[in-house]
C-alpha cells in the first residue's frame, strides 16, 4: 500500500470585519482517518482507512488554547459541506443572486465580513466518499455509509484535529445542517460519552431529528400535520392568501394543525359529509389549493404532489428546499415535480466558487472529482440501527444534554423549507426528554427562507449576527 499522510497547503489571509482586519491562516487539502487495529486482543498499530477532506480557518493572533473551534458539515447523507463553508459561516461567500434575479455564471465571490471566523476558529469536513474525500487502498466506502459508521468517523477526525492541534482547552461547538444535525446530535453524544469531549453548543440548521415526521407512507397522517404550515407559507409567499400577513396565516395554520387537523384525520371515514367538507374548505384555503384537489388527495396532500400543485395553471413548480423558487414543469399534467428548483438554482454557483476558490485562493491543485454529492451514496445509506422504525435522535441528544448541563442548542427554521419543515422540527424539539432546568440552552431563531436560509441575503445577515451571538454567549459561560 502506498503511504498515506494528511495533505494540507497553508497560505495566508486577511478579512476586513468592521473596524478590525482579522489576519488568519487557511488549511486546505486531506487528513489520514485512522483507525487503531486489534487482532485476537493484540494491538498492531494504527491503520489509515480514509483520507478525509477538510478546510480549517484559524486566526493567526488569538490563543488556540482558550480561543472557540467550530466544526461543520452539511448533510444528504452525502452532501459535502461547501454549502455552509460558501454560503454562511467561511471568509468568502459565493455570489448567486435569488428567488427571481439569479445571476448568470459563472457566478462571483465576495469576502464575508459575517463569517462566523469573526468568533470562531472553523473547521469544515466533508465525510468519505463527499468532496474529495475516498477511502484508501483496500477499503470499502460503503462501510463509511451509515449512521453509525459516519458518526464513528466524523468523531474520530474531530478527535483527531482537536488532540493534533491542541485544541482540548478551547471551547467547542458543531454546526451541522439538514442531516448534519441529525448526525450533530449523534456526535454530541458519542464525543462525550466516547471520548469525554464535552461540547459548548450546537448549530442546528435546519433540523431533522425524528425521520417520522416526514414520512407520508402508509397511513402517514402525522407528516401531513407537520407539512401544513410550511404549506400555508408557501401559499402566502405566492400570492394565495391576499393582503394577510405571514404571521397571521402562520399562526391559523399551527392553530389548525395542532388541534383539529389531527382530530379529523384520525376520523378517517368516519367524518360526516358536512365535517369533511368543511376540513376540505379550510386546508383548500390555508395551503393556496383547490377544494377539488383537497377532496380527491382525501385531505392528505403530500409534499412532492404540492411542489406541483401550488403553481400548475402556470406551468410553474415550486422549490423543495426553498419554496420561494419556481421552475418550469416538464408537464403539465405530471403528478410530481421532475426536478427541484430551488437545487437547480444553486447547485452550480455554489460548485464552481468553491473549487475557483480551492483554486485561485487556497491553492490545491488536487484535479481528482470533487463529489458535491458522493455519488449513490444517500440511496445505499444504511439505517440498520432503526430497523422498521423511523430514523431518531431526539434520545441522543437529549441523553447529550443531561450528561453535559452546559450544553446550549441553537435551532434555526427556514418558513420556506419543504425539506425539513420548521413545525415538525419544533414538534421534534418538544420532546426533548430534559429537565426543565436545561430548556434555557434551547435558542429558537426563525427565517422568512428556505432550507439553506442563507441564500436569502437578509435572513443571512441575520442569521450571521445569531449564530456569533451564540458563539460569544456560550463560550464565556
Amino acid at each position: 500500500m502506498p503511504q498515506v499522510q494528511d495533505e494540507l497547503i497553508a497560505t495566508r489571509h486577511q478579512l476586513k470585519v468592521g473596524r478590525r482586519s482579522l489576519r488568519y491562516t487557511a488549511r486546505s487539502g486531506k487528513v489520514v482517518l485512522w483507525e487503531e487495529k486489534i487482532t485476537d486482543g493484540v494491538w498492531e498499530g494504527r491503520k489509515p482507512r480514509a483520507q478525509v477532506s477538510v478546510t480549517a480557518y484559524t486566526l493567526d493572533d488569538a490563543d488556540p488554547t482558550t480561543r472557540p473551534i467550530t466544526f461543520a458539515f452539511n448533510g444528504g447523507p452525502g452532501s459535502s459541506s461547501l454549502w455552509l463553508h460558501m454560503g454562511l459561516l467561511g471568509p468568502k461567500r459565493v455570489i448567486m443572486g435569488d428567488a427571481g434575479e439569479l445571476q448568470a455564471p459563472p457566478y462571483g465571490l465576495a469576502d464575508n465580513p459575517q463569517s462566523l471566523l469573526a468568533v470562531s476558529d472553523l473547521v469544515f469536513i466533508d465525510p468519505v466518499s463527499t468532496g474529495r474525500s475516498r477511502v484508501v487502498e483496500g477499503e470499502k466506502a460503503q462501510d463509511f455509509h451509515g449512521f453509525t459508521a459516519d458518526i464513528a468517523s466524523v468523531g474520530e477526525i474531530i478527535r483527531q484535529w482537536v488532540t493534533t492541534e491542541g485544541r482540548w482547552g478551547s471551547p467547542k461547538f458543531l454546526a451541522g445542517e439538514s442531516y448534519g444535525t441529525t448526525r450533530a446530535a449523534g456526535l454530541a453524544e458519542h464525543l462525550q460519552s466516547e471520548h469525554g469531549m464535552y461540547l459548548n453548543g450546537l448549530m442546528l440548521i435546519s433540523s431533522v431529528l425524528d425521520f417520522g415526521t416526514a414520512n407520508f407512507e402508509r397511513g402517514g397522517d402525522r407528516a401531513c400535520v407537520m407539512y401544513l404550515p410550511f404549506y400555508a407559507a408557501t401559499a402566502h409567499y405566492h400570492g394565495k392568501h391576499g393582503r394577510k400577513s405571514l404571521r397571521t396565516v402562520l399562526a391559523e395554520a399551527e392553530s389548525f394543525a395542532a388541534r383539529d387537523y389531527p382530530y379529523l384525520l384520525a376520523r378517517g371515514n368516519r367524518l360526516t359529509s358536512a365535517e369533511r367538507a368543511e376540513a376540505v374548505a379550510t386546508i383548500a384555503r390555508l395551503i393556496g389549493v383547490s377544494e377539488d384537489y383537497v377532496s380527491r388527495a382525501d385531505l392528505r396532500p403530500e409534499h412532492w404532489r404540492y411542489f406541483g400543485e401550488l403553481r400548475r395553471d402556470e406551468g410553474l413548480t415550486v422549490g423543495r428546499l426553498d419554496s420561494r423558487f419556481t421552475g418550469a414543469a416538464a408537464s403539465g399534467i405530471a403528478e410530481h415535480m421532475d426536478a427541484d428548483p430551488s437545487m437547480d438554482a444553486i447547485m452550480g454557483p455554489y460548485a464552481a466558487a468553491y473549487q475557483r476558490y480551492l483554486f485561485d485562493e487556497l491553492d490545491v491543485r488536487d484535479n481528482s472529482q470533487f463529489h458535491v454529492f458522493g455519488k449513490g451514496v444517500i440511496e445505499k445509506w444504511s439505517y440498520k440501527e432503526f430497523e422498521n422504525s423511523p430514523v431518531y435522535v431526539i434520545d441522543k441528544l437529549s441523553r447529550a444534554m443531561r450528561q453535559n448541563p452546559h450544553l446550549a442548542v441553537h435551532f434555526a427554521y427556514g418558513y420556506y423549507d419543504g425539506a425539513t419543515p420548521y413545525y415538525a422540527a419544533e414538534n421534534s424539539v418538544a420532546h426533548l426528554q430534559i429537565p426543565a432546568s436545561a430548556r434555557d440552552n434551547l435558542e429558537h431563531h426563525y427565517y422568512e427562507a428556505g432550507h439553506m436560509m442563507y441564500v436569502h441575503e437578509p435572513s443571512r445577515l441575520q442569521q450571521s449576527d445569531d449564530l456569533a451571538d451564540f458563539v460569544r454567549r456560550r463560550s464565556n459561560r
